[in-house]
């Protein structure tokens, strides 16, 4: 895919205004994000109006009525509207998350902004190009990797070590850790980001893998690994609340005493 990142001179301008006419409740405006790479030469700012009281609470239900009622140029990712497929990361109100878990009423600004993910190439107005992402997701091999004969059944974990997993598994690879994160922001074709280590770590301590001492091996790197200066946004915006700074830190404890420092 094309990198359609914007041009350096490039400026967000002002767009179009869509009021609401005859309100059947409060009304709230969002200052949407717009840029089409094939037919806009800078992107702009469209401002949107809407009547919360024939909108649900979320975020994205407003979204979904602008594209239905209003504008239906208007383009964004979305699917499960639970907080399960990140689909609908993008940054909202100054900060990355979901809006599909992000309620209007906790919106602090008059005029809610709404960005795609911070740094990355965009498809298109909200949609944010994820395929490097995706690349050094694939670039760990997510997946129970064994030496040993495959069980007639199953593979057996205890519950103690199930519940190491707790904290890890959960995440959805929605990006908004990695996109908060400016190491990933300078580093980001050879740092592997807060979301990917957290997902690294998941395997590495998982109790049925084997192969934990390449794991490692493959991580210990100036710049896949050791870009990370704890500076906490990723924990700080993760939308489940997990802690990617510490599964980066568990990370570099086992590689140092691995080398018995």
């Amino acid at each position: 895919m094309a990198d359609f990142r914007l041009p350096r001179n490039s400026r967000v301008q002002k767009g179009k205004h869509y009021p609401v006419e005859n309100p059947k409740g409060p009304v709230r405006t969002f200052k949407i994000y717009r840029w089409s790479p094939d037919d806009d030469a800078n992107p702009r700012t469209d401002t949107y109006e809407v009547d919360l009281g024939s909108c649900g609470p979320m975020v994205l239900d407003a979204l979904i009525k602008i594209k239905n009622e209003v504008d239906p140029t208007l383009t964004f990712r979305r699917s499960c509207r639970e907080g399960i497929c990140g689909s609908c990361a993008m940054n909202i109100d100054g900060t990355n998350t979901l809006a599909c878990t992000r309620e209007i009423a906790d919106c602090a600004k008059e005029e809610v902004p709404l960005y795609p993910l911070p740094h990355m190439p965009v498809v298109k107005d909200l949609v944010p190009d994820l395929t490097h992402f995706y690349a050094q997701y694939a670039s760990i091999r997510p997946w129970v990797r064994t030496q040993s004969p495959t069980p007639t059944k199953e593979r057996l974990q205890s519950p103690a070590d199930r519940k190491k997993l707790d904290g890890l598994y959960e995440c959805i690879l929605c990006a908004c850790c990695s996109t908060a994160c400016p190491s990933y922001w300078w580093n980001g074709d050879r740092y592997l980001g807060p979301a990917i280590l957290l997902q690294a770590y998941r395997w590495i301590i998982d109790s049925r893998d084997e192969d934990t001492g390449a794991r490692l091996d493959e991580l210990e790197d100036p710049f896949k690994l050791y870009r990370c200066h704890t500076i906490m946004n990723c924990t700080r915006t993760c939308p489940k609340g997990l802690n990617p700074a510490k599964a980066i830190a568990e990370i570099k404890k086992l590689i140092v005493e691995r080398r018995g420092v």
